[in-house]
């Protein structure tokens, strides 16, 4: 990991220290020969967009060539749809040829949370980030993390802002869809500085590649998804809790609790599902100041990994087994953590719809 000289220190401080943070994070770079964007596993619009936002930042105003990784498959349907419509350049993250000289810039997400299949004692040049979740950032040279702000697009935004970069139709929909979907939920959580970043980007986005992205085509497996996560919710109080056995991509999780959320009667959804050897986990709130990323690092414990935001959170949990007593312990786990942590009474749930109204639909 590059520190900096001898000569480019002042009294212990770096003489950069004073400048914007986007001219501390450029003038940081000026060591090294290469820069490699990596984002959570699984990316999302805002670890795609903010990727792609620092890659223009740095080929824009240095002469350095940079790597945007893909670490996972990327199967939700809207976000397939950003990668292919706006034709993003990744590298699957088992390809990259890992150089010396590279500053590897983590954006979206913090090292060692369990959300990253990279080698760990790959050194972090940068870590840019919105969320609470702890990561171990002891190494890491330069590091924004900025919980107040509502996505990390909007902090790379800032950055193009700042150094006066132009931007192309491309990333400024990438950007805009970015912040769009972390922020668009309700309670919005959103501050000034996200809205001030959609404004300046909407006129500068081809808004027909964004209607394209948001009306994605959608595969058979987000239906079936849906339907057994419908047949197996259970509600307790204001809290409905989802299971699904066999979870086709990670991402339904959370498409599921999009769902379920915008029920009348509910103020926290959970869904959670098997994908391979994991038990995914997704966590909404429709309280504002609901400290979902909080709860579920509680609820996990030990037992995995998780974190989020104030409404909307994620976690996994690695599975010693798949036998159905080790699954339904671990559920039963799970169910009666949430409860204690949302201070409802662990009585016997009801189905969101009746086992009755289920046989009637199969028979007709």
């Amino acid at each position: 990991m590059a520190r900096p000289s001898a000569g480019a220190m002042r009294n212990g401080i770096p003489k950069t220290m004073g400048l914007r943070r986007s001219d501390r994070f450029l003038s940081g770079l000026n060591s090294y020969e290469r820069v490699v964007f990596v984002t959570h596993i699984h990316a999302d619009p805002d670890g795609l967009g903010s990727m792609f936002g620092l890659a223009h930042l740095i080929e824009t105003l240095t002469e350095k060539p940079t790597v945007i990784t893909q670490d996972g498959p990327i199967s939700r349907a809207e976000n397939r749809a950003l990668v292919d419509t706006l034709h993003l350049d990744l590298v699957p993250i088992k390809k990259v040829d890992w150089h010396k000289g590279d500053a590897v810039v983590m954006v979206d997400s913090q090292p060692k949370t369990g959300r990253h299949t990279f080698d760990e004692n790959v050194p972090l040049y940068a870590v840019i980030d919105h969320h609470e979740t702890p990561g171990d950032l002891e190494d890491v040279a330069f590091i924004d993390v900025r919980p107040n702000m509502g996505a990390t697009c909007t902090l790379v935004t800032k950055y193009l802002i700042e150094q006066g970069v132009t931007l192309t139709e491309k990333l400024a929909s990438s950007l805009y869809y970015g912040i769009e979907t972390e922020v668009t939920g309700y309670p919005r959580e959103a501050n000034e500085a996200d809205d001030e970043a959609l404004n300046y980007l909407f006129g500068l986005t081809d808004k027909d590649l964004l209607a394209q992205i948001r009306n994605a085509r959608l595969p058979h497996s987000h239906f079936e998804c849906l339907l057994e996560a419908l047949q197996s919710s259970f509600l307790y109080d204001r809290f409905v809790i989802s299971w699904v056995d066999d979870l086709p991509q990670p991402e339904q999780a959370a498409e599921v609790v999009d769902f379920m959320i915008r029920f009348e009667k509910v103020d926290w959804a959970v869904c959670c599902g098997i994908h391979k050897d994991k038990l995914i986990i997704s966590v909404r709130s429709a309280l504002p100041h609901a400290k979902a990323g909080e709860i579920l690092r509680n609820v996990v414990g030990t037992l995995g990994n998780a974190g989020g935001h104030d409404r909307r959170a994620g976690g996994c949990i690695s599975l010693a087994g798949k036998s159905i007593t080790a699954i339904e312990d671990l559920q039963a786990t799970l169910r009666r953590r949430f409860l204690k942590a949302l201070n409802i009474e662990d009585l016997r749930g009801r189905r969101l719809v009746a086992l009755r109204e289920m046989l009637q639909n199969l028979q007709s």
